[in-house]
């Protein structure tokens, strides 16, 4: 009867202790993890389809990387997403900065439709006015736009496949709003966005089908 009753005692504590403890919340998820949204990633990973990763916009490397061409080795600039917005049930950073711009700055290049009526939604930022899409132009992310201080330059881009033009910068690919009218619907856009005309595409000889492709750009 004595080992029966120690028993007992031994399963009761375990039982309190088991009750006792607090109960857990729903678990951040690290490198790989699960996510649905960007607050479902511990520090600074991101939600990139449905799994927690590094942030290719500011070259955190804590999932080691992967060896991916997508994602551009850490860097030792201090941009830092400025909150989120969500968009249709998705969870996109915002940012008000961007990458510094180098001789040879890295980039993603996106494909705008400038004209009116266009992915672009109103007219321009510095100009007032729609560009057809056989001009070369591009929007530049909020960071490298500078409050309109690259307004009408020159820039040069060159892509991967030894190919360069220069555009004109008409616009800013606002990396800090979106999902409304003014922004055609279209959510913000990342830091290290180069949106490009179909002009500046063609002139590239890029595959429009693509959507997005690394490419480098410099004032010109």
């Amino acid at each position: 009867m004595a080992s029966t009753s120690v028993l007992l005692v031994s399963l009761s504590l375990i039982l309190i202790n088991i009750i006792t403890l607090p109960l857990l919340s729903t678990a951040i998820s690290s490198c790989n993890g699960a996510c649905k949204t960007l607050n479902d990633c511990a520090g600074q990973l991101i939600c990139i389809n449905g799994k927690c990763n590094d942030d290719p916009d500011i070259g955190s490397n804590e999932c080691g990387g992967g060896g991916g061409s997508s994602s551009p080795p850490p860097t030792t600039n201090n941009c830092q997403p400025s909150g989120t917005l969500v968009c249709q049930g998705q969870s996109y950073p915002k940012y008000t900065c961007s990458p510094p711009v180098t001789s040879s700055t890295k980039a993603s290049l996106t494909l705008n439709d400038f004209s009116e009526g266009g992915d672009g939604g109103g007219p321009s930022y510095c100009d007032g006015k729609y560009h057809a899409n056989g001009e070369r132009v591009v929007a530049l992310s909020t960071g490298w736009f500078d409050n309109k201080s690259r307004c009408l330059k020159m820039i040069r881009i060159r892509a991967s496949n030894g190919k360069s033009v220069t555009a004109k910068v008409v616009d800013e690919c606002d990396s800090h709003a979106g999902c409304d009218a003014e922004h055609a619907g279209q959510p913000p856009c990342r830091n290290d966005i180069v949106d490009g005309s179909a002009a500046v595409w063609n002139a590239l000889g890029l595959n429009q089908d693509l959507g997005v492709v690394p490419v480098t750009w410099s004032m010109a």
